[in-house]
């Protein structure tokens, strides 16, 4: 990518919140973490706790849809520095930035919970926020499947409010979403190896997967600014409430989820 074609997806992602990248990664590369993540689901996945491995129905092994903290794998610890995803996240914040641990998720074919409309900074609390999320698609992702929905330029105002929610691995999400939300939605189709990439304060939402037989599955990595800090008032809130919806749900497990 040349400097106008930075220029350009910067002042997009700047504009809107969110961009997409086709072909972000070459075959080999895009073949290598696919091959890696189906290693860390079949021998890494049985060894983990709930809290980093989600299930819509724990007995089933096929309805895994959700691995957060992967970077205990030393194959994803080192992943996350990949100069590609870096340069990428640096190019969109105009700094040098810092990953987050990496995470992969699912729509299990027939699954019945919608992603809520919701804002990945309220969960991680950065300040500024001066965060980006990337979003790679292992699947081919539309509607049928449960693509992502975002609400363009939401990113340029304050955070809306949120409060829990019953969707496993989305603690909270946002409660006044409304019908002219939703009529100013893009929805974002792609194929295996495209990336989008969206800011930490973008709203955005994705349907529950209506197909019989797709699953709907993407690698994900946060990354925020060397500059921010974590505001700690913020956190505590969201700390605060994490724990009452995880008393109310007897112990079972949470997430400060994306999507």
């Amino acid at each position: 990518m040349d400097q106008d074609e930075e220029k350009e997806l910067k002042s997009r992602f700047d504009e809107q919140g969110f961009v997409v990248v086709k072909d972000f990664l070459d075959r080999g590369e895009m073949l290598e973490l696919f091959s890696e993540v189906d290693r860390y689901i079949q021998e890494v996945v049985p060894t983990l706790t709930r809290d980093k491995a989600f299930f819509q129905d724990p007995d089933r092994p096929e309805t895994l849809k959700q691995l957060q903290c992967m970077d205990v794998d030393p194959f994803f610890e080192q992943y996350r520095f990949h100069p590609a995803w870096t340069g990428l996240a640096e190019t969109l914040l105009g700094e040098p930035v810092e990953p987050i641990t990496p995470e992969w998720f699912n729509k299990p074919p027939g699954t019945d919970h919608a992603t809520p409309p919701h804002q990945d900074n309220y969960y991680l609390c950065y300040q500024p926020p001066q965060v980006v999320t990337l979003w790679l698609a292992i699947d081919p992702v539309d509607e049928e499947n449960g693509c992502l929905r975002y609400l363009p330029g939401s990113h340029l105002h304050p955070l809306r409010p949120h409060s829990q929610t019953a969707v496993l691995g989305f603690s909270q999400g946002i409660t006044d979403y409304s019908d002219e939300d939703r009529q100013q939605e893009m929805a974002v189709l792609m194929e295996p190896g495209d990336i989008v990439a969206h800011h930490g304060k973008m709203i955005h939402r994705a349907d529950a997967n209506g197909s019989d037989d797709r699953q709907r599955r993407a690698y994900a990595t946060v990354f925020h600014a060397a500059s921010c800090s974590k505001d700690s008032e913020a956190l505590a809130r969201y700390q605060s409430q994490l724990k009452v919806q995880h008393d109310r749900v007897n112990h079972g497990p949470l997430s400060t989820g994306h999507e």
